[in-house]
């Protein structure tokens, strides 16, 4: 009888721990993903979120992308390396921010690489491509899309942004300016606005890196992050406008960090659940435990717009967000 009873209770007692397990995991989802990842790009493909993230290194360790899918953004898998610089012949190191677009039925991965300091550098913005999300992903041009400063922005932190005709234009660039530019129908190049002007620049005030943009009740939302990607103030701000070109006025930071969780909150990109009027925000975050600049993970908060389309501040948790299966 003994025996009986302490297995009953052994039973109960596992379970128990079991129970906390799970909750604990149900309430601490940030990070959403192991390991160091930093500038990460959400999108949805076929009812699955991707994350598309920096691995966050040292530019000479920088040489790799990963990915990670996920059905209810709380359980990831991991798909490891779906681009290396062995696939791109001119990229030697650095192969960081990845932005992907699906594109007549190939997936077309933008990423920056080699972080070059001027124009007798070989690097920039290039192109791979694949018939899959996980890649594999080969060189699409053989050579970068863009390998030149423009109006003063540096080659990096590209943007691919479809907008609701169905031009895809080319959002980029760091060293406090961003230009945009209007992709060919096949992505090979650029095609020049009336003006003949290639890149035409859209830089707002405070801007430093990271953009991001999308459309809501047709308006235009163009996001950037501010502040030295090491330091404390390193945070995410926003302006409206009607038209991707702008102009583009700051509103006010939306993200920033919170010295009782991580700091060093920024580099985002946005997804919304296409079954809701729900918005996610994924960014990166360095955690307090931590002084290395490279040591980013990646997380997720939900992020929500008042009554005239401002949107609110975020707060930043390790809770994350709650499962959301995409119907």
């Amino acid at each position: 009888m003994k025996q009986i009873l302490f297995c009953l209770l052994l039973i109960c007692y596992s379970k128990t721990i079991a129970q906390t397990l799970v909750s604990d995991k149900a309430k601490n989802n940030n990070p959403v993903f192991k390991g160091w990842y930093a500038d990460p790009e959400g999108i949805i493909f076929d009812k699955t979120y991707w994350i598309y993230p920096t691995f966050s290194a040292p530019y000479e360790k920088q040489f790799f992308l990963d990915a990670f899918s996920s059905k209810d953004l709380t359980h990831w898998t991991k798909h490891s390396r779906i681009l290396d610089t062995s696939a791109v012949k001119w990229a030697k190191k650095a192969i960081w921010a990845p932005s992907i677009i699906k594109h007549k039925n190939k997936y077309f991965l933008f990423f920056g690489a080699n972080d070059i300091q001027s124009d007798n550098e070989i690097g920039g913005i290039g192109i791979a491509a694949a018939s899959k999300p996980e890649g594999p992903y080969k060189d699409y041009l053989g050579k970068p899309l863009v390998d030149k400063f423009y109006n003063g922005a540096q080659p990096i932190d590209q943007f691919v942004f479809k907008d609701k005709d169905g031009q895809c234009y080319l959002i980029y660039g760091g060293w406090r300016h961003c230009n945009i530019g209007k992709l060919k129908a096949d992505f090979t190049g650029f095609v020049p606005f009336e003006d003949k002007t290639v890149f035409k620049e859209i830089t707002p005030e405070n801007y430093v890196e990271g953009p991001f943009m999308f459309i809501r009740n047709n308006k235009y939302y163009f996001m950037w992050s501010e502040g030295g990607w090491t330091g404390p103030d390193y945070c995410v701000a926003y302006a409206i406008a009607d038209s991707p070109m702008g102009p583009f006025k700051r509103i006010g930071k939306i993200l920033e960090q919170d010295p009782k969780i991580a700091t060093g909150a920024g580099h985002h990109s946005v997804i919304k659940a296409p079954d809701s009027d729900k918005y996610f925000i994924v960014y990166h975050r360095r955690p307090l435990t931590e002084t290395d600049g490279n040591s980013r993970e990646t997380c997720i908060e939900e992020m929500h717009f008042d009554e005239n389309g401002f949107i609110k501040p975020v707060v930043i948790t390790n809770e994350g967000v709650k499962p959301h299966v995409i119907k």
